[in-house]
């Protein structure tokens, strides 16, 4: 049996309807069945194709947290660039440029064809969108639907606001700048920043949303059609509303993605107007105008079929990648990451904030993903282990405050600097090199509370005013590391006591001397799970965000938290060994009876123990535990399945997480080999990918 989702790439399918409709919209096959039946599907329904596009390229920029904007602008604008040239010389042969002015006007806002508005409209609208998102999409989308009422009144609208002589002095001269109010001022930002608020509601509701916005939109268009008030007609009242419904509708059934939909769609999108050339021209040379051109509909079939040949080669030229889950993977539960987000926050007291510990690629559930999950779930502080993963964070679009842990080279503060990173003083001697570079750089002072690891000794005062004082360090925090919050035993509750008062006292001592310490933290996991809310500015919280303890010895508080990672394989292979006869390497497994194993593909390279099927390991297949048997292999396990009838190469196989009713926690793992899982999680091999949801 199989666990593996299946993934309906829905909102990269919809572009093939997207552009269908476009296609539509530029050849009208309807016009010799019904004008007004043509008029509804190809300036009323395919109408919803360009904002489409629009919603999700905000969507997924806004999932890197607009991470990609520079490298998507790139795209686009060599992507135009292309299509420029592609169209020259139709345009040439036509005549379209009338002068430098008109030359300028069509490359930066107008399209230099038909068609390609769309590429400075989306190039312009993402960096107004980006740049409204910094004042929050509470501020961003009334912005940008004021700019979209502002275009309606110069498409669909014209003929109503041009009858006010202000509001007619007003668009003639946005008209003198821009062909159509349907650009990247008045449209684009509007259905990006609508994606980049990727709402998903309740299928049902999008649903019943969706056809009568569609039915609204239907009305409005049909009726300014007969009133014959619409200089243009891509901009509609209910269309925003449309878009969101329908968007929403895709966003609830989407699961992966596919880049040659993607390919094949913008080629088609890029190459159907050359076409429409190719067949009208064609049919001119041959006599066929009446058949090819005339009869509309025969007309868009050529013009489709045409398109979708020209851009089949983007669907040979695309390899497919492998499937993350092949082999052995890595599961995240992005859903109950957020939980448990949320259920630490309800511990803290009154004004403290979260610091997500990311470090060792976020406990080995992915650095990237894990901070931008939390990110979007409100956590502004962030910490990790070193430089290179700070910088990680940033290059992956992580804002607010990051704060590396551990040591930096002094060597390296322009790139503390360069990457907004604030760095930990490890002692006064790190504090006097990391200023002596010249650079301003932001740390926090790390006080040593008794654990004689990093830190000035919180009772060396004379030290840490001196870090206060030194030139280019700007003092924005003061922690410390309560070393024995994990255990309950009397003496460590004790000691742990006694370092929460040097630190109180210390900070005290601070704010009497005339200094600001910043935010102050000293609480980590096992401090919110043994301690009482503590009166700080941060609490750092690692092992306790992922959901899962360090061991089984027991807490002072029971929290709802849900572990977040799973870790799967496959059943390469099944083999029969009768007894007597051994397997694997060392021959230290030798079978006692018949016996039937399961090749299993994960090994020691993938961050497991290798001494896990020697201390009691097991693994879940078809919902039954399964003992690993023999030594590990680098790549590869065994297993015996004498008990399972139905095995099968490419099943399912769980090492960690739940299958069917049964579950193998990951402190019952590192509890086999004598670890804890702190160090069983974060040695997980990079190979393993990561499939989030």
């Amino acid at each position: 049996m199989r666990t593996a989702k299946k993934t309906v790439p829905t909102l990269d399918l919809f572009r093939l309807a997207a552009v269908l409709l476009v296609v539509m919209n530029h050849t009208s096959p309807l016009a010799d069945v019904s004008a007004m039946a043509d008029f509804w599907l190809t300036r009323v329904l395919a109408r919803v194709a360009v904002p489409f596009f629009l919603m999700t390229t905000g969507y997924f920029l806004s999932r890197n947290h607009w991470a990609g904007v520079g490298r998507q602008l790139k795209k686009l604008c060599l992507l135009y660039g292309v299509c420029i040239l592609l169209y020259l010389p139709v345009n040439l042969y036509a005549g379209s440029f009338t002068g430098p002015a008109d030359v300028l006007r069509k490359l930066l806002v107008d399209g230099t064809f038909y068609h390609l508005w769309y590429f400075p409209a989306t190039i312009l609208g993402i960096v107004i969108a980006r740049w409204l998102s910094r004042l929050g999409l509470r501020v961003a989308l009334p912005v940008a639907a004021l700019l979209y009422l502002i275009g309606l009144g110069g498409d669909s609208y014209y003929g109503l606001v041009s009858q006010i002589p202000l509001l007619r002095t007003l668009y003639d001269g946005i008209f003198t700048l821009c062909g159509y109010t349907r650009n990247g001022l008045f449209f684009a930002p509007l259905f990006l920043l609508l994606g980049a608020a990727g709402r998903r509601w309740n299928q049902k509701l999008s649903l019943a949303g969706f056809f009568l916005s569609l039915a609204a939109m239907s009305a409005e268009g049909l009726w300014l059609h007969r009133m014959d008030v619409q200089r243009h007609d891509s901009m509609y009242l209910a269309l925003p509303l449309c878009i969101v419904c329908l968007f929403s509708l895709l966003l609830g059934g989407n699961k992966g993605k596919s880049r040659k939909v993607r390919e094949f769609s913008t080629a088609m999108y890029v190459l159907h107007p050359l076409c429409i050339v190719l067949v009208r021209g064609a049919a001119k040379l041959l006599g066929l105008g009446e058949m090819l051109i005339e009869n509309s509909v025969l007309h868009f079939i050529v013009v489709l079929a045409l398109s979708a040949l020209l851009s089949a080669p983007c669907l040979l030229r695309l390899q497919k990648k492998p499937s993350p889950t092949a082999r052995a993977w890595r599961e995240v539960d992005l859903a109950a990451l957020g939980h448990n987000a949320q259920v630490l926050r309800n511990t803290l007291a009154p004004g403290t904030e979260l610091m997500a510990v990311v470090k060792a690629e976020a406990y080995g559930h992915g650095g990237a993903v894990t901070a931008r999950t939390l990110q979007r779930a409100g956590v502004r502080a962030f910490a990790v282990a070193c430089l290179a993963e700070g910088i990680a964070l940033r290059k992956a679009g992580i804002r607010g405050t990051i704060l590396i842990l551990g040591y930096t080279s002094p060597e390296e503060a322009p790139l503390l600097t360069r990457w907004h990173l604030t760095q930990t003083v490890a002692d006064i001697d790190h504090g006097r090199a990391l200023a002596a570079r010249g650079r301003r750089v932001h740390v926090h002072l790390a006080l040593d509370t008794g654990m004689h690891r990093l830190g000035i000794l919180a009772e060396n005062r004379k030290e840490i005013l001196e870090a206060f004082r030194l030139p280019n360090l700007v003092v924005d925090g003061v922690f410390s590391h309560l070393y024995v919050s994990d255990s309950l035993e009397a003496e460590d509750v004790a000691y742990t006591q006694e370092q929460l008062t040097l630190f109180y006292d210390t900070v005290a001592w601070l704010r009497t001397a005339g200094y600001d310490p910043g935010k102050v933290h000293i609480q980590s996991s096992y401090g919110l799970w043994n301690l009482p809310a503590q009166p700080c500015d941060y609490v750092r919280a690692g092992i306790a965000l992922y959901g899962v303890r360090s061991d089984d010895a027991p807490v002072q508080r029971s929290l709802d938290l849900r572990p977040v990672l799973s870790i799967r394989a496959r059943v390469a292979s099944i083999r029969t060994v009768q007894a007597g006869e051994s397997a694997g390497y060392g021959r230290v497994f030798q079978a006692e009876q018949e016996t039937k194993l399961a090749v299993v593909t994960i090994g020691y390279a993938d961050g497991l123990p290798r001494n896990l099927p020697q201390r009691g390991g097991q693994v879940l297949i078809q919902g039954r535990r399964c003992p690993m048997v023999g030594r590990m292999c680098m790549d590869q396990l065994l297993v015996d399945i004498s008990d399972l009838s139905e095995v099968a190469p490419g099943d399912t196989v769980t090492i960690i997480g739940w299958d069917g009713g049964q579950v193998i926690r990951a402190e019952e793992l590192a509890a086999c080999c004598g670890t804890i899982t702190n160090e069983l999680l974060s040695r997980l091999g990079m190979r393993l990918p990561i499939v989030s949801g």
